[in-house]
């Protein structure tokens, strides 16, 4: 059984990508679709780091070298469990990748429309059988289609929108996405495209002593706030018939966790999240 948590992103967030070209630091991007996403080893991590009781954390995802290093913790975790740590192993629960789901660009004629693709939403489907056969075409919208919507840089023409009743059903439920309410489909290619023009896009440089400008500047990128992600996870064969109770202390370490700091620059209030878990 595969279950989701959903991603609220309350600030920029940056995963630091494989490359860095020229003066641009990027983030991390799929491979075969250039989109931005969230590694699972950077998801699992912050999780990891969020647990305070040793021998959950080791349970839920398994022994680091520190811990197989700690003669002390060894001995309190064959105590609690009956089972002898003597080398690294995976835990009880596997963490996915966080892929975007709905992601805002300005419009100028709408203020702010969050915007996905068939691709997206095929993908976010697969976990969600309610959805899986009534993928909406491109260009469905829950706007108004009396009237053109202009985002960024480009002009959609009213007679190309089509009227989408059960938008709702494509958006999570919850308080903390009640802001999403305009809504967008556009195709895999141009949805592609203005996902990479809406990228948060931040100038950084380095000034000395005299506040002038030391050596050169840099741009980073992010994934803009506002925009709605999730992961799936679920428990691996590690579990050997506790699958109930590790379910039980994955969610209960979510439900303690309700905000998230994912990625770099926590000092500069990045990668805070809001996180749930799907119903």
């Amino acid at each position: 059984m595969t279950d989701l948590v959903y991603l609220y992103l309350l600030a920029p967030l940056h995963t630091g990508g494989t490359t860095q070209e020229g003066n641009l630091l990027g983030i991390a991007r799929e491979s075969h679709t250039n989109l931005p996403y969230i590694p699972s080893s950077t998801i699992r991590g912050r999780l990891r780091a969020s647990e305070s009781n040793a021998v959950t954390r080791v349970q839920l995802f398994g022994p680091d070298l520190k811990d197989l290093e700690n003669s002390s913790f060894i001995g309190d975790y064959k105590s609690a469990t009956g089972k002898t740590l003597s080398q690294l192993e995976q835990g009880n629960v596997w963490v996915g990748d966080g892929s975007i789901l709905w992601l805002p660009v300005p419009s100028l004629s709408h203020g702010v429309v969050w915007v996905s693709s068939p691709l997206l939403l095929k993908r976010w489907a697969r976990f969600n059988s309610a959805a899986a056969n009534k993928i909406p075409a491109p260009y469905s919208t829950s706007l108004q289609t009396d009237a053109p919507v202009y985002l960024k840089d480009a002009i959609l023409k009213k007679e190309d929108l089509k009227a989408w009743s059960d938008w709702k059903n494509f958006v999570p439920q919850s308080s903390d996405a009640v802001a999403i309410d305009k809504v967008l489909v556009l195709p895999d290619q141009h949805c592609a495209t203005l996902i990479q023009m809406c990228l948060w896009r931040q100038v950084k440089v380095k000034l000395d002593e005299h506040k002038s400008v030391e050596g050169g500047f840099r741009y980073e990128e992010a994934i803009p706030p506002d925009a709605l992600m999730y992961f799936p996870w679920g428990i691996t064969s590690q579990a050997n018939g506790n699958a109930a109770k590790s379910r039980d202390a994955f969610s209960q370490l979510l439900a303690g966790h309700e905000i998230l700091q994912i990625g770099g620059q926590e000092s500069l209030g990045r990668g805070f999240v809001q996180q749930w878990l799907a119903k």
